[in-house]
C-alpha cells in the first residue's frame, strides 16, 4: 500500500490465491493511506463440479479473478471464498461454474494468468473452446468481464497473449 502511495495510485487490488485471508489488513491499510482498496480472490475454478474428488496430480481447475465492485460483490466473494473451503476443498479451495452463477452478482471477473481457462485454451491451441468459454463469461458478467494480458517471459505466455488479444 505505502509502495502505491509512492507512485501515485489511486486504487489497489488484492487477490490472494484462494482466499481472503489479507483483505481485512489490506483494507484498513488502504483506507488509511488514501488508497481505494478493490477486494477480491484469485479463484480455483473445477473444471467440473467443485465438490468432485479426482487423485493427486491431475490439474482439475483454473485460476479466476474475481473483484468485488460494491457490497453484494463482497458478500458474494465470501459466500464463494466459503463455499470452496467447505464442498470443495480438494488440494485447493476450489468452485465451480453452477456456484459462480448463483454468485456472480456484484463481481468483476478477468480472465487470470495463463492457468485461467481461456488462456489454457488458446495455449493448448483450441481456440474454439477459448471462444465458447469466452462467450460464458461475457454471458454471465457482460461488461464486467475482462480478458488479462501479463507479460512476464514465459513462452506460453505469448502465445496466450496473441490469441486474448485477437478475441479482445
Amino acid at each position: 500500500v505505502s509502495k502505491a502511495v509512492e507512485n501515485g495510485m489511486k486504487a489497489l487490488a488484492l487477490t490472494d490465491h484462494g482466499n481472503m485471508y489479507g483483505i481485512k489488513k489490506f483494507h484498513d491499510a488502504a483506507k488509511q493511506q488514501g488508497i481505494k482498496p478493490i477486494l477480491g480472490c484469485e479463484m480455483y475454478l473445477a473444471k467440473d463440479r467443485h465438490a468432485r474428488k479426482k487423485l493427486k496430480g491431475q490439474k482439475e481447475y483454473n485460476h479466476l479473478i474475481l473483484l468485488a465492485k460494491n457490497n453484494e460483490g463482497l458478500k458474494n466473494l465470501m459466500k464463494l471464498s466459503s463455499i470452496a473451503f467447505l464442498e470443495g476443498y480438494y488440494y485447493k479451495p476450489r468452485i465451480d461454474k453452477e456456484v459462480l452463477e448463483k454468485y456472480s452478482e456484484g463481481l468483476i471477473a478477468l480472465s487470470a494468468c495463463i492457468q485461467g481457462e481461456i488462456p489454457s485454451f488458446l495455449i493448448s491451441g483450441n481456440r474454439e473452446k477459448a471462444e465458447e468459454a469466452l462467450k460464458w463469461y461475457k454471458d454471465l458478467f457482460g461488461n464486467d468481464f475482462y480478458l488479462e494480458v501479463q507479460y512476464h517471459g514465459i513462452k506460453e505466455q505469448e502465445i496466450a497473449n496473441r490469441g486474448l488479444i485477437e478475441l479482445a
